[in-house]
């Protein structure tokens, strides 16, 4: 796993996760990388300094996605676990669903899912209320 300090075009600055350099730029290729504030998509790594542990008082081992040892760590993992728990996972139809809980059309939920860059977008100017999260929701097939 390789952490990447990402930033976009409107320069907001974020870090994210990746398998690798080599899928960080396959995502990149296919559009998948997208800003965590606004949902840009022109998004490029920005200058970072390494990370370099003491081998005296640290383990030589990278950390595990588990070990939410800083509080910012502890707090997305916080929040990703009460969403998770009390939201309905909506998948690629989040942009559908969200309008529709708006309209009256479906019941009155919290929700989560994915949504293109534009749809987001569009459901903010006709002021459907949304909000990125700063996590990329796991995908669930049932």
């Amino acid at each position: 796993m390789i952490q990447f300090t990402l930033k976009c075009s409107e320069d907001h600055r974020f870090e994210s996760w990746f398998q690798s350099s080599a899928a960080f730029d396959k995502l990149m290729d296919a559009g998948l990388v997208s800003c965590a504030v606004c949902g840009s998509q022109d998004v490029e790594k920005a200058i970072m300094a390494p990370a370099v542990r003491d081998s005296k008082t640290k383990s030589a081992a990278a950390p595990s996605l588990t070990d939410a040892t800083d509080p910012r760590e502890q707090a997305l993992a916080e929040l990703r676990k009460h969403v998770e728990d009390n939201s309905e996972y909506v998948g690629m139809n989040f942009a559908r669903e969200a309008r529709d809980i708006h309209d009256g059309v479906s019941p009155d939920r919290a929700i989560y899912g994915e949504a293109k860059p534009d749809e987001a977008r569009k459901l903010i100017e006709d002021g459907v209320p949304v909000a990125p999260l700063p996590f990329v929701p796991g995908r669930k097939t049932n």
